[in-house]
């Protein structure tokens, strides 16, 4: 037997390498569908959180939204689609580091408060479910730097939800309570025939109730809302700042309040109850919300011009 020359060896070897290679091309799996539109995987809970919540919204637009206590509801749910939108890009994110055990057990504690709220007509626990819901699924599907860059939205589903009914009746009378004595006291001091039976105003021939409207809850509540969006569109660099003024959110809205009542009474006293029970009467809830926007950007202008301060001093120790 002859072997192989060493010429026909590097012949077949030649052949080998010049031989077109073969290559099988697979159809496309679903995940690298998924993960050249990552929107897909969105459509069913879309489609669930329609299912879900719409008929909630229904109900809550023909009846708790149509009162005063709740009617900044439809803005607050315009800010939060608006900052879901602002903030879109989170949702189709590389799910590097999902928490599927953490986020299932959010969802699930989510939807047990929806089942629960709904069957039983609990509305609080209906719309709160929003919440856990939600921040269960973006745990499951993206992993935290969803809620990381979403959490002033759910933040803000917190505006939405109803205060049970023995919590607002406390904080309602109460804040009545205030009011009438604080205007009473002013008004007194101020020359005018003023006085007060609990939460009833007389003055001169007219007498004037503190009604629930009047009491500012609805005001601290949503200068609340306004203020905590505020500050996220600001994004100051003090923290100090930025607490400061949200603690003075409520303050805010009370001193407010207080100058719209005592606008009201000195209108009936002067124009008679038409007038104060009247136009000027929603004019006045317009103007009260003006002047606690008003206070709230002069407090934020000042504590400006002291952190701004004190920053350029730590600055220049530093160097």
């Amino acid at each position: 037997m002859r072997k192989p020359s060493a010429q026909s060896s590097t012949i077949s070897e030649i052949r080998r390498q010049t031989q077109p290679s073969v290559s099988i091309v697979l159809p496309a799996s679903s995940t690298s569908a998924m993960d050249r539109n990552p929107w897909l995987k969105w459509l069913p809970v879309m489609f669930g959180v329609v299912v879900m919540y719409g008929p909630m919204y229904v109900r809550m637009s023909n009846g708790i939204w149509q009162s005063e206590e709740y009617a900044h509801g439809p803005i607050v749910l315009a800010v939060c689609l608006w900052l879901l939108w602002k903030n879109r890009d989170a949702l189709v994110d590389v799910a590097t580091v999902t928490r599927v055990v953490s986020g299932s057990v959010i969802f699930a504690f989510g939807l047990l408060a929806f089942i629960v709220g709904r069957s039983l007509g609990i509305t609080l626990l209906e719309v709160g479910s929003q919440i856990p819901v939600f921040a269960g699924l973006l745990l499951i599907l993206i992993g935290w730097s969803a809620i990381r860059k979403l959490w002033v939205m759910l933040l803000f589903l917190l505006f939405l939800v109803p205060l049970p009914g023995f919590l607002l009746d406390t904080l309602t009378g109460s804040l009545k309570q205030q009011v009438s004595i604080i205007v009473e006291w002013i008004l007194y001091h101020s020359g005018y025939p003023v006085a007060r039976n609990g939460v009833i105003l007389s003055i001169g021939q007219y007498q004037m109730e503190v009604a629930n409207a009047c009491s500012g809850l609805n005001s601290m509540y949503s200068l609340s809302a306004i203020g905590i969006l505020y500050l996220y569109l600001m994004r100051h660099s003090s923290v100090t700042r930025d607490v400061v003024l949200v603690l003075s959110l409520w303050p805010i809205a009370f001193v407010a309040n207080i100058f719209r009542v005592i606008a009201l009474v000195l209108i009936t006293y002067y124009f008679g109850d038409a007038a104060g029970q009247g136009f000027f009467h929603g004019f006045a809830g317009i103007a009260l919300f003006s002047i606690a926007i008003a206070m709230l950007f002069g407090l934020d202008y000042v504590l400006g011009r002291v952190y701004s301060d004190r920053e350029a001093i730590d600055a220049r120790k530093v160097a």
